[in-house]
C-alpha cells in the first residue's frame, strides 16, 4: 500500500529525516513512536502528501502504486482528498457547521452527490454512536464526541489509509480506550490501513507493527 524509499527532509541546514525506508501492506496498522524531535510528525506528514521530501538521489514515494512524487499540486490534491484521510490531535473541526456538515465536506469537494453523501454521513455518525448528535456543532459536543466526528470525516470518502497524528492525545483515559478500539474495528469492518503516530504505549503496541524513530531514522 505504502512504499517509501530514502526519504529525507531538511529545513535549512536542520536535517530531520535521514533516508527513512518504509512499506507497509493493505489493511495493516502500524504505529511510529519515538522521542519528540526524532522526525515522527514530519515523516508522517511526508507519507500523507500534506509535506514533500527533500528530493535526495533515489528518493521515491508510492501509494497503492501511484507514483506521488511526480504529481503536480493539483494531481496531489485530488489523490489526497479521494484516497487519504487524517485524524489530528485537535479535531480541526469548523465550529460553524453541525456535525452532519463537517463530516460531508471532504465529499463535497470531491464534488460527490449531495444526498447519497448525506446518506453515507448519517450512516458514518450512526456506526460511531453519534445519530443522536448529527445537528449539534462542535461546542456542544464531549472531546470524545468530536474526535468521533473527525473519524466519520476522515471515512467519508472510503479512503484506502489513514493517518492519525497523536488522535488520542486531547482525550480522556475513557475516550482514549474507546478511541483505540474503534480503529481496530474500523479496519475489520471498511479495511483502510493505519498509520499513526503516537506517544500513547498502550495504543503503540496494540498495532501490527510499531516503528520506532530514532534521530530521522526507523531504528531496527
Amino acid at each position: 500500500m505504502i512504499k517509501a524509499h530514502n526519504i529525507h527532509k531538511y529545513y535549512d541546514s536542520l536535517q530531520v529525516l535521514k533516508g527513512v525506508d518504509l512499506h507497509i501492506e493493505k489493511g495493516e496498522i502500524v504505529s511510529i513512536v519515538g522521542a519528540s524531535g526524532a522526525g515522527k510528525t514530519t515523516l508522517l506528514q511526508i507519507l500523507g502528501t500534506l509535506d514533500k521530501p527533500s528530493i535526495d538521489k533515489e528518493t521515491s514515494l508510492h501509494i497503492n502504486g501511484e507514483d506521488i512524487l511526480n504529481m503536480n499540486d493539483k494531481m496531489l490534491s485530488k489523490f489526497r482528498n479521494n484516497h487519504l484521510g487524517f485524524i489530528f490531535q485537535f479535531h480541526q473541526l469548523l465550529p460553524e457547521f453541525t456535525a452532519l456538515e463537517n463530516v460531508c465536506i471532504p465529499a463535497f469537494i470531491a464534488g460527490k452527490d449531495k444526498s447519497e453523501t448525506e446518506k453515507e454521513a448519517k450512516r458514518l455518525l450512526d456506526y460511531l454512536g453519534l445519530s443522536h448528535r448529527i445537528d449539534h456543532k462542535p461546542n456542544a459536543l464531549s472531546g470524545g464526541e468530536q474526535q468521533r466526528v473527525a473519524v466519520a470525516r476522515a471515512l467519508i470518502n472510503k479512503p484506502l489509509v489513514i493517518f492519525a497524528d497523536e488522535p488520542s492525545g486531547n482525550l480522556d483515559t475513557a475516550s482514549a480506550e474507546n478511541l483505540h478500539q474503534l480503529f481496530f474495528k474500523l479496519r475489520e469492518e471498511f479495511g483502510q490501513t493505519f498509520v499513526i503516530v503516537t506517544h500513547n504505549e498502550e495504543l503503540a503496541n496494540m498495532a501490527d507493527r510499531k516503528l520506532v524513530m530514532v534521530d530521522g531514522l526507523i531504528s531496527l
